[in-house]
């Protein structure tokens, strides 16, 4: 896989950042430009917009 990553707009420049991809069959990549050893999270879209839900409901806490 050679996923398209795209960068929180969150981000700004120098700081760790989300980066994001989705594959073919729409399971959604999470990583952190911060990581050393590159770790990759993958989620189905219904994890996704849930733990996106929770994030938007409790902002104090991400």
């Amino acid at each position: 896989m050679n996923p398209s990553w795209q960068k929180s707009s969150y981000c700004s420049e120098g700081a760790s950042c989300v980066h994001i991809a989705t594959t073919p069959s729409g399971t959604i990549h999470l990583t952190e430009s911060g990581d050393p050893t590159h770790s990759i999270l993958g989620a189905t879209p219904q994890a996704f917009a849930a733990l996106i839900h929770v994030l938007k409901e409790n902002p104090a806490h991400v």
